[in-house]
């Protein structure tokens, strides 16, 4: 088994869509484990706000097949995807981490660089798996997010959403 570290993101009907997401992912995996949900602003285009969390789960499916049932998820709930076109979105989920390994399966980085660059994605993972560390830096997330600017930190709003 390997741990499994999943970015959820959506701007269009995003409680319903956060929540259908979560839900996938526990029938799945029901020892998944979830961040707090947080609203930011859209990143590379002009949109409405994003609901963004992170889900930490194990699975014993190859990396490829981790990509693929989240690309069947978001198919089922009416994610549209256009080649390098960042727009609104039902639901984004994105593989973060795939344990400790180091993969650029299909042009994608694992770990993902968007772990290192946003707030977004770096406090929901570091308040799920804070003592772990980064495949590449060797810094655990809490002090990767200790290190985030507070300007970046002030952008994210935490949301109370059941899932």
């Amino acid at each position: 088994m390997v741990q499994i570290a999943v970015s959820l993101g959506s701007n269009i009907e995003r409680e319903s869509n956060i929540r259908m997401a979560a839900r996938a992912i526990r029938s799945r995996y029901p020892e998944a484990t979830f961040s707090p949900v947080f609203s930011s602003a859209a990143v590379g285009f002009d949109g409405p706000d994003f609901l963004n969390l992170v889900a930490v789960y194990e699975s014993d499916l190859p990396v490829m097949e981790i990509i693929r049932e989240l690309h069947d998820w978001e198919d089922h709930l009416g994610r549209k995807r256009m080649a390098g076109e960042m727009t609104s979105r039902t639901i984004d989920l994105d593989l973060l981490l795939y344990g400790d390994e180091t993969f650029h399966p299909m042009g994608l980085n694992v770990p993902r660089d968007e772990i290192l660059e946003y707030a977004h994605v770096l406090k929901p993972l570091s308040l799920v798996i804070p003592q772990q560390r980064h495949p590449v830096t060797g810094e655990t997330y809490q002090t990767l997010w200790t290190q985030m600017s507070a300007e970046q930190d002030a952008s994210l709003k935490e949301v109370s959403l059941q899932l």
